[in-house]
């Protein structure tokens, strides 16, 4: 299954952009859901079909869904409740009655993750070809995305698994220290955790998903444009497609909207061939057939994944190299950080710990250089690890 995530500043139009990308894809035949994690059902209004927590046909072809942040979350909290009465009790702890349990921020994120598993998951009758995705704004995309890696490194540093060994051992250790010890749901659940993320996790790093960023073009879009493509290339997710959305035609004088148009032409420019101009309807678009007016570019057939190499240059030059791609990166902004068998990544405002491919944990960092939009980072052999040859 194909998965294409759509993100961009906000207000630039992504809903729709999503919207009208499904509905292409599905009007060629192609069995398309579209998620969206808005509270508010502007993704329905752009369809022109109201949609909700259980998926709904709004076409051939085409099925939406908006998934209940509120319903998932009270689910979570009962279940927790559940498996964790015990220490409640021990602690005098009252439960909370589904009927007063609001999501807290970020539910709705946490949510769509979940749908977005979900969905690559699914089989038989609810299985589709095409996944489209409407995330939230850049920074809060970004966030989202780097969300169910950060969280797996995270249980595994605080629970890892070796612990689950000991379990035999903790009824007796409970008595000797006189307090409760980590209980079995406790580890079952942490077990649970990691392979959902870790589901979610394959999804992001399959070959077939992209993102398609949405912008109008202008100042502030550029910089979001020039801020997305960073952070997605260093999380390793390729860009599809840039939508230059709400593009003005010329106008008859050189009033205010002249001048916009000049400074919209002016970063289509910049952006150069890589952008696909979607002209502005002259209202928000509403039902199918605006979605059909709208001249979304249709789906990359042929993904063209991220790939970060390493390149064998121990017999010339006694190293190894490791390309990382990172367009619009400044030098001044790069940072990393060696921690074990994890390299710490920082690119601006934005920061990734990557795992170090197995043959470059048996070298040592002997330099770096960014050259062209791509990071090169030398590895040089450590004499104690590195297999010796005679």
């Amino acid at each position: 299954m194909r998965t294409i995530l759509i993100t961009g500043p906000g207000g630039s139009g992504r809903t729709t952009v999503a919207a009208a990308t499904a509905q292409r894809a599905a009007a060629d035949g192609v069995r398309t859901l579209v998620l969206s994690a808005d509270r508010t059902d502007t993704l329905g209004a752009a369809l022109g079909a109201r949609t909700g927590a259980r998926p709904v046909t709004v076409g051939p072809c085409l099925t939406a869904w908006r998934p209940d942040a509120a319903a998932g979350f009270r689910d979570d909290l009962a279940g927790f409740q559940d498996r964790a009465s015990t220490v409640l009790d021990l602690l005098g702890a009252s439960r909370l009655d589904p009927e007063e349990v609001t999501p807290l921020p970020g539910a709705e994120e946490l949510t769509l993750l979940r749908a977005l598993r979900d969905a690559a998951l699914a089989e038989g009758a609810a299985s589709h070809e095409l996944l489209v995705v409407d995330l939230p704004p850049v920074p809060q995309a970004l966030a989202l995305l780097a969300l169910p890696e950060e969280l797996r490194r995270y249980l595994r540093r605080l629970l890892p698994p070796e612990r689950q060994a000991a379990r035999a051992l903790r009824p007796m250790l409970g008595r000797l220290a006189g307090v409760p010890m980590p209980a079995e749901w406790l580890y079952e659940t942490t077990a649970r955790w990691d392979m959902e993320l870790a589901a979610v996790s394959a999804v992001l790093a399959d070959p077939g998903t992209c993102v398609r960023l949405v912008a109008e073009p202008g100042p502030a879009g550029a910089d979001a444009v020039r801020d997305a493509r960073l952070g997605l290339a260093l999380r390793a997710l390729p860009v599809e497609s840039l939508v230059a959305n709400r593009v003005l035609p010329e106008p008859a004088d050189d009033g205010p909207l002249g001048r916009l148009v000049t400074q919209q032409r002016k970063v289509l420019g910049e952006w150069g061939e890589a952008a696909r101009p979607v002209p502005h309807l002259g209202h928000d678009p509403r039902g199918a057939d605006d979605l059909a007016g709208l001249a979304v570019p249709a789906v990359n057939p042929e993904p063209t994944p991220v790939e970060w190499p390493v390149e064998d240059r121990l017999a010339a030059d006694g190293v190894l190299v490791w390309h990382l791609p990172l367009p619009g990166a400044i030098r001044d902004e790069l940072d990393l950080v060696r921690r074990g068998d994890e390299l710490v990544v920082t690119a601006g405002p934005f920061r990734r710990i990557v795992a170090l491919p197995s043959v470059l944990r048996r070298c040592t960092v002997d330099g770096a250089a960014l050259r062209d939009g791509e990071l090169c980072v030398r590895f040089a052999p450590d004499p104690a690890l590195w297999p010796q040859t005679h």
